[in-house]
């Protein structure tokens, strides 16, 4: 069954990872697909690709800390496809460090995109989904937001922000046939993840009482559920998609 036939979806940072991984979810559960990314070469080649397989996927180029780039790619989305129904907010970076040796450049990047970009797409987004009378918010939160992690004062920070608008929403959205809802991934098995070494990833591996990585589309299929009417009563709700890692 196709439980998103007849939507239209945004996916931030779509081009790659989690991001491509849900664009490719989406499709197959019947919606049409914005690719919003800032990476041209990546989105545009994923583009190609969809559309030599007649799949109703379109790319757009977008910075989200830029609110005015975002409001217009939103018109453009509307224009290109008629309507806006469902937001998933998966773009993000990292930007390590402790807190002593952070930078304030680092700490900017990282709550220009992780934060402040959320904050953008659902505030240019959120008049489409009101006129539709029905959407779908689905943010990438972190196990991180909720519990912590060494070395990550900024992306801790970012996500349990994103976790806290994620609630604000939930109660602001619902009465408009809007959810909002988060999704908090553990250690996910990524290209990042790929330039770690084997002990580390091993290390990772063994914290998780499933005792492996996820897959991008493990948290692809959680965002798509969400997305969708089954999962219509779920408003306000951060699920770990974690592996058991914080039992």
């Amino acid at each position: 069954m196709q439980s998103l036939q007849n939507k239209v979806a945004i996916v931030t940072g779509g081009a790659s990872g989690i991001g491509k991984a849900t664009v490719l979810r989406f499709l197959n559960e019947g919606a049409t697909v914005a690719i919003w990314d800032i990476q041209a070469d990546r989105g545009a080649a994923l583009e190609a690709e969809l559309q030599a397989q007649n799949l109703p996927a379109r790319f757009f180029k977008v910075n989200t800390t830029d609110l005015a780039a975002v409001e217009a790619a939103a018109r453009q989305t509307v224009e290109a496809f008629g309507a806006i129904h469902i937001l998933v907010n998966n773009a993000g970076i990292t930007r390590d460090a402790t807190l002593k040796k952070m930078t304030i450049e680092q700490w900017d990047q990282v709550i220009g995109v992780n934060l402040t970009g959320v904050f953008n797409c659902t505030k240019a987004v959120y008049p489409y989904l009101e006129a539709a009378g029905w959407g779908r918010v689905i943010s990438a939160a972190s196990v991180v937001g909720l519990y912590g992690n060494f070395g990550q004062t900024n992306y801790a920070a970012t996500k349990a922000g994103v976790i806290g608008m994620t609630r604000v929403w939930a109660r602001e959205f619902g009465r408009k046939g809007i959810t909002a809802n988060a999704v908090a991934p553990g250690f996910i098995r990524t290209e990042m993840m790929d330039t770690l070494p084997e002990n580390v990833l091993q290390m990772m591996q063994d914290k998780a009482p499933a005792g492996r990585l996820g897959t991008v589309e493990e948290v692809a299929a959680v965002y798509a559920f969400l997305a969708s009417e089954e999962a219509a009563f779920i408003n306000g709700a951060t699920i770990s998609v974690d592996g058991g890692l914080t039992l």
